[in-house]
C-alpha cells in the first residue's frame, strides 16, 4: 500500500494483522493490549499518516478533546498571557483549543457562542465582552461546562464557574498606598461600564477613603467610554483635568495603560512625578516595568489564574469531583499584590 494513500482504520487493522475494535482501543487507550501490539500499531499509523477521524468519535461518544476560549481583545497583554498559558495547559493534556477574539462586540460574542456549540466543544472559557454570562445564547440541549474570568457572578448559571482576582483589594490597596504616601486628593481612573472588575477596583478605592477619613469627591472620578485606546482616552481625560485647574496629587488608574497615559499627560504639562502627583496602575504589564518613570501597580497573579482555571474546567469536563468550597459558591478569588516602582 502507498503511503501516500488516504487509509482507513480497517486497513491499519489488516496490516497489523488485528481486528478494527484493537486498533480503536489502542487509539483510545482503553482494554488489556499487549505493548507489541501498540507499537505495531503506532508504527503503521506513522508510516501511513493515520489520523483518527475526531468529528465521528466526538459524535459517538460525545466529546471532541477541544475547548473553546472566547476572549474581548487578543491585543490585551494581561489576557493574552493568560490564554496562552491556558492553551498551552490543555495541549499538554490532549485537547485541541479554538481561540474566538470578539474585539469587545456583544453579537459577535454570541455568535462564537453557537459556533463552539455546534463544534461540540467539552468546555469553555469566557472572557466576555458581556456583563453576565450569556448562558442563553447556547444550546438547551448540552450542558457546557464553563468557567468565567472577571465577570459578574450569576448563581443560577449552574455549569458556570467564576475566577478572578480580588479586585477590591487591589482597588482598596492602591489607594491606601497612595495615602500612606501623602496623598489626599485621589483621582481614579476608570471605564463606565460597570464590569465586575472595575466596579470593585472603584470599591476598593473608596473604602481606602474611608478607613483614612478622607471625603468622597466625584469630582475626582473620572469614567471614560471605552471607544479609544485606554492610553488615548486616558491622556486626553487627564488634559482635560490639568487644564481646567482641578487639584490632584494622586491618581489611581485601574489599568497600567491607563496609569501610562495619565504619566504622558502629566510630562507634558511639566508635572512631575512622583514629586507633584503619584501614580499606581494596575495588572503589572510589561509598560509599568519599562516605562519612565517605572509604575507602581497592582499585580494579578497569572500563574495562579492560569492554573486555576485550567484545572477547574478539566475537572468539569471530566466529572471529577470538585472541593465543597469551590462546588458551593463556584467562584475562586485570587490574591493580588502592589509592586512598588518609581511613580510612588
Amino acid at each position: 500500500m502507498n503511503p501516500k494513500e488516504k487509509i482507513s482504520m480497517k486497513d491499519i487493522a489488516k496490516l497489523a494483522g488485528v481486528s478494527a475494535s484493537t486498533v480503536s482501543r489502542i487509539i483510545n487507550n482503553s482494554g488489556q493490549i499487549s505493548e507489541k501490539t501498540k507499537k505495531k500499531v503506532f508504527s503503521l499509523m506513522k508510516k501511513y499518516n493515520y489520523t483518527p477521524n475526531m468529528v465521528a468519535k466526538s459524535l459517538k461518544i460525545n466529546k471532541s478533546k477541544s475547548i473553546g476560549i472566547i476572549i474581548t481583545n487578543i491585543q490585551n497583554e494581561f489576557f493574552s498571557e493568560i490564554v496562552l498559558g491556558i492553551e498551552d495547559f490543555f495541549f499538554k493534556v490532549g485537547y485541541s483549543v479554538f481561540i474566538c477574539n470578539t474585539s469587545q462586540n456583544p453579537k459577535k460574542e454570541m455568535e462564537y457562542f453557537k459556533i463552539l456549540d455546534s463544534k461540540l466543544v467539552d468546555g469553555i472559557i469566557c472572557i466576555s465582552a458581556l456583563e453576565k454570562t450569556p448562558k442563553d445564547f447556547y444550546s438547551n440541549h448540552r450542558k457546557i461546562p464553563m468557567v468565567c474570568i472577571d465577570r459578574i457572578f450569576d448563581p443560577h448559571a449552574s455549569d458556570t464557574f467564576y475566577v478572578e482576582s480580588s479586585h477590591f483589594d487591589g482597588g482598596f490597596l492602591a489607594t491606601e498606598e497612595l495615602i500612606k504616601k501623602g496623598c489626599r486628593k485621589i483621582m481614579i481612573l476608570t471605564k463606565k461600564r460597570s464590569f465586575s472588575a472595575s466596579q470593585k477596583r472603584f470599591e476598593g478605592y473608596k473604602e481606602a477613603l474611608k478607613k483614612y477619613d478622607i471625603p468622597f469627591d466625584a469630582n475626582l472620578v473620572m469614567k471614560f467610554d471605552g471607544n479609544l485606546s485606554s492610553f488615548d482616552e486616558t491622556k486626553k481625560i487627564v488634559d482635560k483635568a490639568v487644564s481646567s485647574g482641578l487639584e490632584f496629587d494622586g491618581i489611581f488608574a485601574t489599568s497600567d495603560w491607563r496609569a501610562y497615559g495619565a504619566l504622558i499627560s502629566l510630562k507634558e504639562h511639566g508635572i512631575s512625578v512622583p514629586e507633584k502627583v503619584k501614580i499606581i496602575g494596575f495588572d503589572n504589564i510589561s509598560i509599568s516595568k519599562y516605562s519612565y518613570p517605572k509604575i507602581t501597580t497592582v499585580n494579578q497573579d497569572r500563574e495562579a489564574i492560569i492554573q486555576q482555571v485550567s484545572n477547574l474546567l478539566f475537572d468539569l469536563m471530566n466529572d471529577a469531583e470538585l472541593p465543597d468550597e469551590i462546588k458551593n459558591k463556584k467562584h475562586i478569588v485570587i490574591p493580588v499584590s502592589l509592586v512598588n516602582r518609581e511613580t510612588t
